[in-house]
């Protein structure tokens, strides 16, 4: 009898973790209508740091009632203009959206479908930051605010950010959630399967100084 409630109780565990969210203790994404984007005179300005897949990383999670999946993106690159401080400056960001790869390959290649990033019809993603204010939730240093186009849609996000900046390097780390429907991403999964909304976007950002 005991041995039947510890594998009971085990297989309770084994349940729970299983479908734990991995975005239920992160930061969500605000997400809003495209904001206004800096004049280009305004983003040449300071310092030039060089975003590439070499230097950098963005990685997701995403889930379903089951489990959860990791994936990453190899092939991006990007800018960060920084005019003395970092709410004075501004980051921009392209994704190769055919770069996208998941810990499954049968998911990678479907992932690639129309059922949810399209990349035939939608090949590139990108970020063009509009605001970084000081101070951020969690303890990051400050809130990033830009505008996402990914899957043929724009919406404005804002998420915290931990940024550093040195004379060689400037920084960005941030993890937070953000819903795929609200950029058109509705594949509902199996019935008995559902896929989650919220994604775990991480950004581990290490931009060198431009020569």
């Amino acid at each position: 009898m005991r041995l039947s409630i510890i594998i009971t109780i085990l297989t309770g565990l084994l349940f729970v973790t299983a479908c734990s969210d991995p975005s239920a203790n992160k930061s969500k994404a605000v997400t809003n209508e495209a904001a206004p984007v800096a004049s280009p005179r305004a983003a040449a300005q300071g310092q030039k740091y060089q975003i590439t897949a070499q230097n950098s990383k963005i990685d997701f999670v995403g889930s379903q009632v089951t489990g959860s999946h990791n994936g990453s993106f190899g092939d991006f690159s990007g800018q960060i203009d920084f005019a003395g401080t970092p709410e004075q400056s501004h980051v921009n960001i392209t994704i190769k959206m055919d770069s996208i790869t998941a810990d499954d390959p049968k998911l990678t290649n479907h992932l690639k479908t129309a059922d949810f990033f399209d990349v035939a019809k939608f090949p590139e993603a990108s970020f063009v930051s509009t605001a970084i204010k000081a101070g951020g939730e969690g303890g990051a240093s400050h809130t990033v605010t830009g505008n996402l186009t990914m899957h043929g849609v724009t919406k404005s996000i804002t998420f915290p950010a931990t940024i550093n900046v040195t004379p060689d390097a400037a920084t960005v780390d941030s993890s937070f959630s953000i819903s795929r429907k609200d950029f058109g991403i509705t594949y509902p999964g199996p019935s008995d399967n559902a896929i989650r909304d919220n994604v775990v976007l991480t950004l581990k950002i290490h931009a060198n100084k431009a020569g």
